[in-house]
């Protein structure tokens, strides 16, 4: 049993009981959730384009199982223990979209493959693609692969759209590998605030992977899955219509990073901030700001503090005091929250803030109505 069982199980169902947890707390809205989940499902459908969320972003079967529900073709996983911990969950169906190289780490991706019913890794190099092939022999058991194109991150990927090409046709000469197609994430351009810029941005991009992709259909080998995509871009490569699925994550949670990006040229957010994190007042004896206690440790920092969702006066903001606690302060002549108030605070950044946590708080309004565990946390190997 999880620590957030023990402290929390009893307060399930009661009336009001999201004010009696223990904090910091990683809550789930989850009417908001089911809301973000069944608006990307709608559009995905509308679009005529398939979905394959990331589950990096959340880290949870409980939520890979209600996008499955609402039309998902499965979900993708950054690490190969991720996928692992999904697929021990029950989560059939699996893309690994980071290359998996070491041998240590290919025995473990076959016994996955041996035991999932739908398992895809990427490539982008010719050692891998002869590793990967010699272990699926022995296994018995092909093993498909998604070839990974660099979009200029210069992170993953092949450089060159002629070695896209290259290592298609490896990967074809090989029995034991199974050729689905090609996967194109441009990672960078997903935060651009100004949806013209962004659009501009993956527009240029995209006419790069055109070039990739003309050139293996005149080799004969046209991909049957074009992968990648994301939240920040979803939109406009819906309606470039070059993808046949979309690797969409923060949609379900839309921490602070996304929510300020225009990510439909609306001017106004499109999905909700379904994850939340309670903090409690615990000193309150500086005129004008208070103390919670919710600080490094309780949410990921390289995106700057929390944004304040509930709990505080209009425009009152906040300010890193330490490992454990977080300054709320009022605009000058407005009161802070008393001592030992609820403060509802919006992540920064959600993919990072999930892995500190063991479980999800899920509420209803006010009241808890489950715990999730948070299957996959840690597991970044």
């Amino acid at each position: 049993m999880s620590e957030a069982e023990k402290l929390h199980r009893h307060l399930i169902g009661q009336q009001g009981s999201r004010r009696s947890l223990n904090t910091p707390a990683l809550v789930l809205d989850l009417e908001m959730l089911d809301r973000n989940i069944a608006e990307m499902a709608a559009f995905a459908k509308a679009h005529n384009v398939k979905l394959r969320p990331h589950s990096k972003t959340h880290k949870s079967a409980d939520i890979a199982r209600r996008q499955i529900a609402a039309g998902a073709l499965g979900v993708c996983c950054a690490k190969l223990g991720e996928a692992e911990a999904l697929g021990e969950a029950g989560i059939e169906s699996l893309h690994i979209t980071s290359p998996v190289v070491t041998p240590q780490a290919i025995d473990r991706l076959i016994a996955l493959n041996g035991k999932v019913k739908d398992l895809m890794v990427v490539v982008d190099h010719p050692a891998n693609v002869d590793a990967l092939a010699t272990a699926a022999a022995k296994a018995g058991k092909p093993l498909t692969v998604i070839v990974d194109i660099d979009p200029g991150l210069h992170r993953t990927g092949v450089a060159t759209p002629d070695g896209v090409v290259e290592l298609v046709k490896k990967v074809t000469g090989l029995k034991s590998l199974k050729y689905a197609g090609v996967q194109f994430y441009c990672g960078r351009h997903q935060h651009i605030v100004d949806f013209k810029q962004r659009k501009a941005e993956i527009e240029e991009r995209t006419e790069y992977l055109k070039v990739s992709l003309a050139k293996l259909e005149a080799a004969g080998l046209k991909p049957g899955i074009i992968t990648g995509s994301g939240t920040g871009t979803h939109y406009i490569d819906a309606k470039l219509g070059v993808f046949t699925e979309l690797q969409v994550g923060s949609y379900v949670f839309m921490d602070h990073d996304y929510n300020v990006c225009d990510l439909r040229g609306l001017d106004k957010p499109t999905f909700e901030q379904a994850l939340q994190i309670d903090a409690r007042v615990v000193s309150a004896n500086t005129p004008g700001m208070v103390t919670v206690d919710a600080g490094l440790k309780a949410m990921a920092t390289e995106k700057g503090p929390p944004l304040i969702l509930k709990g505080a006066v209009e425009g009152a903001t906040t300010r890193f005091m330490g490992d454990e606690h977080l300054a709320v302060i009022a605009p000058e002549g407005k009161a802070p929250p008393g001592h030992g108030e609820q403060v509802i605070l919006t992540p920064p950044h959600c993919d990072p803030t999930v892995n500190l946590y063991e479980s999800y708080h899920v509420v209803k309004g006010d009241t808890l109505v489950d715990i999730w565990p948070v299957t996959a946390r840690g597991r970044s190997r």
